[in-house]
């Protein structure tokens, strides 16, 4: 992918999560939805722009028939749509959609644009529910890290943020800033308590101390509801931004990546360098 030019002397940059309602069988109204998002963001000073998992097709499909009739090849509308708006406003823009590989194969896909063009895909690795009986098939690529005018920054896609061993992969490969488009059902929760999706993503955040920015959607598709839980975490895993939980809204937060080089969490501990990796795997034998 083209190299973007860095920005030297200059950390802190300012990034927006787009919590919006996408809408299956409408990808017109879908594009209007994240134009409109993006634009709101870029006036309100966003460099860094995530929008929601699949936000060009919505989620709740019928079956396979109508997921591969939502799906896009990577030149198609949405991101077409994207790299236009990253060229006009001067943005790194991230987001989810449902991607027709050349193969034929339907996948649940993010991309990073940045004013040169696309810079990084990735396939989602490990698909929720129904999503193994839509048709999509899962990424076996590592999430990559890309280095932008603003810093390094990982892309994954909702569920993929449960499994710690795959977002260490992003953190030791230096990634500053985890963008991660999701789409989180409402679950019940006991009263009083921060949803468990967003205590994950603070527990993210703060075991590798970088910052996790989540773009999740809002309303109600075909009967599921969704927590537009959408939140910016800092590298010692609280949120910098409010939470607008059900509600459609762009949240946005002046974060300096700089911060998320620095490891350590005391005089004598460092986050990644106390790590002991040996350990962690058992010995052939002590498999079963």
């Amino acid at each position: 992918m083209t190299q973007s030019p860095t920005r030297p002397g200059n950390t802190e940059v300012t990034v927006a999560v787009c919590q919006i309602a996408p809408r299956v069988g409408d990808p017109g109204g879908n594009q209007l939805r994240i134009r409109a998002a993006v634009e709101t963001a870029a006036g309100r000073g966003a460099q860094i722009v995530v929008l929601p998992e699949l936000s060009n097709s919505g989620y709740v499909f019928s079956g396979p028939d109508e997921l591969r009739a939502s799906a896009e090849p990577l030149d198609g509308p949405t991101l077409r749509e994207w790299k236009a708006l990253a060229a006009r406003h001067r943005l790194v823009i991230t987001g989810g959609f449902a991607e027709l590989g050349e193969d034929g194969r339907v996948h649940n896909s993010a991309a990073l644009v940045d004013p040169t063009g696309l810079r990084a895909t990735y396939r989602k690795a490990h698909l929720w529910n129904l999503e193994k009986t839509y048709g999509f098939i899962p990424g076996e690529a590592p999430p990559p890290v890309v280095d932008t005018v603003y810093g390094r920054i990982g892309l994954m896609v909702c569920y993929d943020l449960e499994f710690p061993e795959w977002v260490r992969l992003a953190a030791l490969e230096g990634a500053q800033l985890l963008c991660g488009p999701v789409n989180w059902p409402l679950y019940p929760r006991p009263d009083g308590e921060r949803p468990g999706e967003i205590v994950r993503v603070q527990a993210d955040a703060a075991v590798n101390r970088m910052y996790v920015a989540v773009a999740d959607r809002t309303g109600t598709e075909r009967g599921q509801d969704w927590l537009g839980g959408s939140v910016v975490v800092d590298a010692d895993g609280y949120p910098v931004t409010s939470l607008s939980l059900g509600q459609e809204a762009i949240l946005t937060a002046t974060i300096d990546l700089a911060v998320a080089r620095d490891k350590a969490i005391s005089e004598r501990n460092d986050v990644h360098g106390d790590r002991r990796p040996a350990l962690y795997t058992p010995a052939p034998e002590e498999r079963s």
